[in-house]
């Protein structure tokens, strides 16, 4: 190896192994240990309140709808459809309006329609939905999101341990035949989510409940004030609940790989960059922002501080930075054949990385190994696709630092982010 390339691979071998280590771990742990204890768990029905958000859906909120309504759990299940901004989204709400005929026929199954005539946001549809809510357990989910009909009993045997506070399940996408990006993402979503949130749950290290499709025990919800003003409330929730956790010994948040559920994801390389670049901010919002004073062993204990540091922190927020600064330098200084070199070792050290966790993650862990096994082909682009995306995340984060973009989001008005105290 180059001397010039020398500085980068230390900090590979320092940051990204390790926690790919300690990701196979997980999964090894929750496949032959916690899966087996939570099958014996399926007797715990309580009663599911689903809090749907609503906004722009239109005719696709009724899968949504179906797929809650037709879930094999032998328990209650009230679906709570919070139409936000209902005077300019009629259309989701009459679609909305033409299920109640429909549900009427299905049993313990109740929908609740609630328009909210003046758009509040996001955070304001959930805790909405969760004053009405009557279910031991509630569920925030996403209004153009549908589910696998085993989806809230395989969620519900896991909150029948008492110490789970909360938990989140598997999304795939479900348009990743639509273009390139679409199967990337699937693949990010496969490798980069479902396996990277079971290998982090199953040492109690998961650190973010999806916004999209997140469980909780409805007490500690209304404990805790319910979701807080502002954009990234699932990261804050998921902060929020670690350290309400702490002062509670021996509470936990997990991930079940077989709750599942399904969703969009952006078309065109465009509108994945604009995601990107709100998820990106917004994580850097949280963490250096509003719970910066968390980050102590005291608040959340010395598992969860490392994990949020050295994942949370270093590996998606400080390590970008060192790669932008160091490709940088490297460009500056040395000749083009040994930059050459270097990334052509770089890249082969992620494709290594890539195909392992692809094939982990796909033997281990997915319900759908015939769709899965073709992403196999994206892998040899798939380091090249990660390292855009890392690249673009300094992008973000430069933006929330700067122009403070979490203020500037579509998941409230901006006259509500702007009342925010952060």
């Amino acid at each position: 190896m180059m001397a010039s390339q020398q500085p980068l691979f230390p900090m590979v071998l320092l940051l990204e192994l390790p926690l790919y280590a300690l990701i196979v771990a997980g999964i090894v742990r929750y496949r032959f240990i916690h899966r087996r204890a939570h099958r014996q768990a399926r007797f715990h029905a309580p009663r599911v309140s689903c809090v749907i958000t609503c906004y722009s859906e239109g005719p696709a909120v009724q899968n949504t709808i179906r797929s809650l309504a037709s879930q094999i759990y032998p328990g209650p299940i009230e679906i709570l459809a919070v139409v936000d901004g209902a005077s300019a989204n009629r259309g989701t709400w009459r679609a909305l309006q033409a299920m109640k005929s429909e549900l009427a026929r299905s049993h313990q199954r109740v929908l609740k329609i609630l328009p909210k005539w003046q758009r509040g946001g996001r955070v304001s549809s959930m805790n909405a939905g969760l004053q009405l809510s009557r279910g031991e357990i509630v569920m925030a989910l996403d209004g153009d999101t549908s589910f696998d009909n085993n989806m809230v009993a395989e969620a519900v045997s896991r909150m029948a341990d008492p110490a789970m506070l909360g938990l989140t399940g598997t999304l795939r996408v479900r348009n990743r035949q639509a273009s390139l990006w679409t199967r990337f993402q699937a693949l990010e979503y496969l490798v980069g989510l479902i396996a990277t949130r079971t290998g982090l749950g199953a040492f109690n290290l998961l650190n973010n409940v999806s916004g999209a499709f997140g469980v909780f025990r409805r007490d500690v919800l209304t404990r805790m004030g319910g979701w807080e003003c502002g954009t990234a409330e699932d990261l804050d929730m998921t902060m929020r609940l670690k350290r309400y956790g702490r002062r509670r010994r021996d509470r936990r948040i997990g991930f079940e790989p077989y709750a599942i559920g399904h969703t969009d994801v952006p078309v065109g390389f465009r509108e994945l960059l604009k995601q990107r670049l709100r998820w990106d901010g917004d994580l850097f919002y949280i963490y250096a922002r509003k719970h910066r004073g968390a980050f102590a062993p005291g608040i959340m204990g010395w598992p969860n501080l490392i994990a949020t540091l050295w994942y949370g922190l270093l590996h998606q927020i400080v390590l970008p930075f060192v790669i932008v600064i160091y490709l940088i330098w490297i460009l500056m200084t040395r000749p083009a054949e040994q930059v050459m070199a270097g990334l052509i070792l770089v890249y082969g050290l992620y494709l290594l990385i890539s195909l392992l966790m692809t094939v982990i993650s796909i033997a281990m862990l997915s319900e759908r190994r015939g769709e899965d096994l073709r992403l196999l082909l994206l892998v040899p682009l798939f380091p090249l696709y990660r390292g855009v995306m890392r690249l673009w995340s300094t992008v973000a984060i430069l933006a929330e630092i700067v122009l403070e973009t979490h203020k500037d989001s579509s998941m409230a008005p901006w006259w509500i982010l702007k009342r925010s105290r952060y």
